[in-house]
């Protein structure tokens, strides 16, 4: 017996586990199964293979049951989450409230991708760097803590993510918005280019610029030895797309570790806790509820990369309690759960514009343009900390007349009657993290594996008040400049969480005492894990983080790899 017990560990003992298999849970798997470690990726959610797994992503309006609607009996049975996934086509993406449930102190919005691949077949796509701006801002103002990294420390891996992945944009020399390795921009519609030259006449300090996206424009070797092709422009992405056109785990990282023969997937793997070996003081696996059988399964690896998700890796963390950590994996601070953060996208602008009636929209922009920020950049000039961006769209549709049949429809759409031009702006603003904004675990609550439900006690500052205001002052006068007309300005009061974004509770910093991680995303107590996902992030910038992600793993997993030849892991 003592013997089979040996060879079922054997069987269970990897060199690397990868917690999640997302954004960063893909790249740790790429980076790590390429250097040559035998690495086992778990998934919460079920299998969903690239093409194959897509449902309706080939589907035409016609084609669905309820033309795109959801019945309420069916919406009833699936969690509080994005509205726009509640939809025929995308539905299949969508978790039912017993998967997890969670306790909401205070009102909160949690959007999760229980399925391989996660949010990365959900994302916007938007991919912008960081610049010292971001990174410096906690030194500079005194909130939250120092970043133990620079521009300088991460910007190489920003070029090596972005060269595999596929990053469409323009090199504008924007110190605040760094350039990056770009395929060729999507072009600007003439009201965007409209926009763009009445910012360029009016402010010296304001750019609106092409939003850099994650979608193939011009596809190279790198990409075509991935199966990916071109970007097809068909706006149907949360589907799923089987061209590869925009970066996912799916079309991407997950296939090339694949190739390496060094990959194990294991999907239905609900993760409990990390292990905590107290004789050699260091992390030796990970404790998984099989989703399907509810048994309790324990894998090993010399090293541990956490990506499930920024919460759900706060949650991991807290829920692995050892003799040495009582309080949580790495928690000597007393910081873990704490400072989290997200954007504030609660400001929203749209107006018309009298003119371009020569031109119309026509076909789809898997982008938009971009306005990166501006307040407080070089210093303090307001009564708010950090700044925002803003997204940009217009456009300029067919209009209502399509009904009728026969001459009476072709007539409606060969000669449209067309209105104004549409222009729209959506804030993306910095939240400062709090100490009191946090989750933990509830001490009595347990969902269907045994796991404790996490409490989310997060909620709005003045600080995130008085940034709104500005944001729908300045973006009412720069319509006003351009010459848009019945402009309106709206305060959402969107729920946190709203955006998607959720980071921290697991930052990085330079001192053990305030911070969870070290410049290379070690837990400071326990240098074989490393958490990579939005919960290392120290502030929020106002980018999309998702690319940061991504370099931020890969420049972590070659160091774990390049430590553990010198045996120091």
């Amino acid at each position: 017996m003592s013997y089979l017990n040996i060879d079922s560990v054997k069987d269970r003992t990897y060199d690397a586990i990868v917690i999640g298999s997302g954004i960063s849970g893909g790249w740790a798997a790429k980076e790590l199964c390429e250097k040559g470690l035998k690495t086992l990726v778990l998934e919460r959610g079920r299998d969903v293979q690239h093409v194959t797994d897509y449902p309706t992503a080939n589907k035409h309006p016609w084609e669905f049951e309820h033309r795109g609607q959801v019945p309420l009996e069916i919406r009833n049975q699936y969690s509080k989450g994005r509205a726009s996934f509640m939809r025929e086509e995308t539905v299949h993406w969508a978790i039912k409230p017993d998967e997890q449930p969670f306790v909401e102190e205070q009102p909160f919005q949690w959007t999760r991708g229980y399925h391989v691949g996660g949010k990365s077949l959900l994302w916007a796509r938007q991919t912008q760097r960081w610049s010292d701006f971001d990174f410096e801002g906690p030194a500079r103002d005194g909130y939250a803590t120092d970043w133990p990294i620079r521009y300088k420390d991460i910007a190489p891996w920003y070029s090596h993510v972005e060269k595999f992945a596929g990053i469409s944009g323009n090199k504008d020399g924007l110190p605040e918005l760094p350039d990056g390795e770009f395929l060729p921009a999507i072009e600007l519609s003439c009201i965007e280019k409209h926009f763009q030259e009445a910012i360029s006449k009016n402010y010296k300090d304001r750019h609106v610029i092409q939003g850099r996206c994650a979608h193939i424009t011009d596809p190279q070797q790198i990409h075509a030895d991935q199966g990916r092709a071109q970007c097809q422009h068909r706006n149907l992405c949360n589907r799923g797309c089987p061209f590869g056109g925009y970066f996912s785990s799916n079309a991407s990282t997950l296939p090339w570790a694949v190739k390496t023969g060094n990959m194990t997937l294991r999907p239905h793997s609900v993760v409990h806790s990390i292990i905590f070996d107290e004789k050699k003081q260091r992390a030796s696996g990970v404790r998984v509820v099989d989703a399907n059988t509810k048994e309790m399964i324990e894998f090993y690896a010399k090293i541990i990369f956490v990506n499930g998700s920024a919460l759900n890796s706060n949650l991991i963390l807290l829920n692995s309690i050892s003799s040495r950590f009582p309080n949580g994996l790495g928690n000597d601070s007393g910081t873990l759960g704490k400072y989290i953060a997200w954007h504030n996208y609660r400001g929203r602008m749209n107006a018309e514009y009298e003119g371009y009636y020569d031109k119309m929209t026509d076909g789809k922009n898997p982008s938009n343009a971009y306005i990166p920020r501006f307040r407080n950049l070089h210093k303090q000039e307001s009564d708010f900390l950090r700044g925002y961006a803003t997204g940009i769209g217009g456009g300029r549709g067919r209009g209502a007349r399509q009904a009728g049949i026969g001459e009476e429809l072709k007539e409606a759409l060969l000669h449209p009657q067309l209105g104004n031009w549409n222009i729209s702006a959506w804030m993306m603003g910095e939240t400062v993290p709090i100490e009191s904004n946090h989750v933990r675990l509830d001490a009595n609550l347990k969902d269907k594996y045994g796991i404790p439900q996490l409490v989310t006690s997060v909620k709005w500052t003045e600080n995130d008040d008085k940034m709104v205001k500005d944001y729908l002052e300045q973006l009412t006068e720069m319509f006003t400049l351009a010459g848009f007309k019945n402009i309106r300005g709206t305060d959402t009061h969107a729920n946190p969480g709203s955006d998607i974004h959720e980071m921290g509770g697991i930052r990085m910093g330079k001192d053990p005492k305030t911070s969870m991680l070290n410049e290379w995303n070690q837990v400071h107590s326990c240098k074989n894990v490393f958490v990579t996902d939005g919960a290392c992030m120290t502030s929020t910038g106002t980018q999309n983080p998702s690319l940061t992600y991504m370099a931020i793993t890969a420049r972590a997993a070659d160091y774990a790899v390049k430590q553990l030849k010198k045996r120091k892991l």
